[in-house]
């Protein structure tokens, strides 16, 4: 039975594939589960209300149909771009969906199939255990759309690949397939697209039927990892809502629109 709770979310739906595991799917249907900004504030919010739910031990978020999530709309974008007030709220979001994930004691399951891009890319990878579709195409687009790649990855990225990797892809912004995640330590499991839902099930499963105190305490203090960088996440989010109010991303996402190279300046007032 699934708590009367999350009947106000418009951009995630839920259903229970098996006892006390609750699963979460992003859904903007025909565009991808690109995240809009319904999304972006659902993805902050969620975290608290699982943690709240008494009927729910462990969580898995997908996406529906074949992708996770494609990334931000590019309404919410020029909003962010051109609105103080969306930029600082869109700020407080991201600040939340990273925060309030690290900080919800259930633990989380992430199924990534096809594209997964932005906020979903965020909920992904933070998730305690990360399970990717070897075709899965995962991407760290900021820099490519001309700002701070500030959303989650400097406070994950470098403990789970080490920072040569994350360095190479968060700067180049090459795409990973599910595979080479795995291979390189980014995701905890790559599997074919054919069973990652049946796996993820699996995994949920196990992990709600376990002594819930033992694994609640166990995230909790692995977790502290991830507080620790807490400076450095707040620093690459600040810095990243910085480069929206400047030149780069504008071209950046003129580039994105008219399906072309973008030709960033050569010099830099840093």
């Amino acid at each position: 039975m699934i708590d009367e709770r999350y009947s106000r979310y418009k951009r995630l739906t839920f259903d229970m594939p098996a006892d006390r595991v609750l699963r979460i799917r992003m859904n903007n249907p025909g565009k991808l589960n690109a995240a809009d900004q319904t999304m972006h504030g659902e993805l902050g919010e969620i975290w608290r209300d699982i943690d709240a739910d008494s009927g729910v031990s462990a969580v898995i978020l997908t996406g529906a149909g074949d992708a996770f999530s494609a990334g931000g709309e590019m309404s919410m974008i020029d909003g962010i771009m051109n609105d103080f007030q969306v930029r600082a709220q869109n700020w407080k979001e991201a600040r939340d969906i990273v925060y309030n994930i690290i900080n919800c004691s259930k633990p989380i399951v992430s199924a990534i199939r096809g594209p997964a891009v932005g906020a979903g890319l965020v909920c992904g990878m933070l998730a305690d255990i990360s399970i990717a579709a070897k075709t899965a195409k995962i991407i760290d687009g900021h820099t490519k759309l001309g700002v701070a790649a500030g959303d989650h990855a400097a406070i994950v990225w470098p403990l789970l690949c080490g920072l040569a990797k994350a360095k190479y892809y968060l700067l180049l912004c090459d795409p990973l397939s599910g595979e080479e995640a795995e291979r390189i330590g980014l995701v905890s499991l790559a599997v074919d697209d054919e069973v990652l839902d049946e796996t993820a099930v699996k995994t949920a499963t196990k992990l709600a039927n376990m002594a819930p105190s033992a694994i609640r305490w166990t995230k909790y203090s692995l977790n502290n990892w991830l507080r620790q960088a807490g400076p450095i996440f707040d620093a690459s989010l600040a810095l990243e809502f910085l480069g929206f109010t400047g030149p780069e991303v504008r071209e950046g996402v003129a580039a994105f629109t008219e399906k072309r190279k973008p030709q960033f300046p050569t010099h830099s007032p840093l």
